[in-house]
């Protein structure tokens, strides 16, 4: 199950660096009144790290709080 999980993992990895390649164009991002203009390419590695790094510590919080859990009731 583990080369599933790492597969899955480098797919979705190689997608999105083909996908920032292939879109080096700049655009802007617009949010609470600012404006920020970056390449694509960089916009999509930043939400990509980002959103890798919250997943991995939500999945820790919930495994510690399951495990926490598990150990009241015993």
């Amino acid at each position: 199950m583990r080369w599933f999980h790492l597969a899955v993992i480098v797919s979705f990895a190689a997608a999105t660096i083909v996908f920032a390649v292939q879109n080096l164009d700049t655009v802007t991002i617009s949010f609470f009144k600012m404006n920020l203009s970056l390449p694509l390419a960089l916009q999509t590695l930043v939400v990509y790290l980002v959103g890798a790094a919250t997943g991995g510590s939500l999945f820790a919080l919930l495994r510690r709080s399951y495990a926490g859990s598990k150990r009241d009731v015993e």
